[in-house]
């Protein structure tokens, strides 16, 4: 793929772009495969169906940011292509997100305090597109964050696409129709996915239809209505629906119970499902509308909050 633009994007302040672009928790912006060298990120995604590559880099400063963003493609874009593209990565890093009223919420905050210092500026960044994130959810159900990690590299890695540019290999996220050809047993034995072979088949088959809105598109449904349509999908329960919800939710799994039980309460709880809804219920309590950026702090976070409280938090 060849240069074809730059531009540059001027996100709201505070912005700490590698922070943002490279999440602590270990967590990618695009793809698990991208390259972060020397403070520049090289990632690659499907934008309207068009292989596209990526080269970021900040040229401006935590409250004074700027991002310049070189735009890879096979062929010479049109100009609504290049709208389309620019549009949808400032929504996807989330260049107009104001945390202004978070940051006010959180500094009075027992426990989202602690991680402003080490987290100033860190935004939340969306998927590469709804299959991708309903993928990475999916994976994420009864598995530890090893293991799904595993399922997810498997999946990119023998079912998507290679973007080559700028000397960089990146391997991308296969698209739904790529999954949609396949059967549920060979996606189970080849990445040992268990029963959620069947329900990536029957989730790609539904999204490769065109039929269901993307991420920017649910983004402007109420929250409620959002979750409801994703709960339609295959293998979507509430947990996955509060990780793919645009406006965010509080998705508390056998994992994360055990740190926030911790951090409300001071200890695990032992109350199994009953103990998931006790403490997805607090979180939403205390947090409300904020919610899912106090999740995604925590989770950031958990080391360095585990040192300033004097416990132990893990994810996995």
């Amino acid at each position: 793929m060849t240069k074809r633009f730059a531009f540059y994007l001027s996100p709201k302040v505070p912005y700490d772009f590698e922070l943002t672009v490279r999440k602590p928790a270990g967590w990618p912006l695009f793809t698990p495969f991208e390259i972060y060298k020397g403070g520049i990120l090289w990632t690659a995604l499907h934008i309207a169906n068009l292989l596209t590559g990526l080269k970021l880099r900040s040229v401006g400063s935590t409250e004074q940011p700027s991002i310049l963003i070189d735009v890879f493609l096979k062929d010479i874009p049109k100009s609504t292509q290049k709208n389309v593209i620019k549009n949808l990565l400032a929504t996807k890093l989330a260049a107009d997100e104001d945390l202004t009223e978070f940051y006010s919420m959180a500094r009075k905050d027992p426990i989202l305090k602690h991680t402003l210092g080490d987290l100033y500026g860190m935004h939340d960044t969306g998927f590469a597109h709804l299959f991708a994130m309903a993928t990475f959810a999916i994976s994420l159900q009864m598995a530890p964050l090893k293991r799904s990690e595993e399922m997810m590299n498997c999946l990119i890695k023998n079912y998507g696409e290679l973007a080559e540019f700028d000397g960089k290999r990146v391997c991308v996220w296969p698209l739904a129709e790529r999954l949609a050809e396949l059967s549920p047993n060979e996606l189970s034995r080849l990445c040992k996915l268990g029963y959620r072979a069947k329900y990536l088949v029957q989730l790609a088959r539904v999204l490769g239809s065109g039929g269901f809105p993307t991420l920017e598109e649910l983004k402007q449904f109420s929250p409620e209505e959002a979750k409801r349509k994703l709960l339609e999908l295959p293998g979507i329960g509430d947990y996955s629906a509060d990780i793919l919800n645009p406006h965010g939710g509080f998705p508390i799994d056998a994992w994360s119970v055990d740190v926030f039980g911790k951090l409300f309460y001071g200890e695990q709880l032992r109350e199994g499902r009953a103990a998931i809804d006790k403490i997805k219920a607090e979180g939403i309590r205390r947090w409300g509308k904020w919610s899912w950026m106090a999740f995604l702090y925590v989770a950031h976070d958990l080391k360095q909050l585990s040192e300033k409280l004097g416990t132990s938090l893990r994810l996995y």
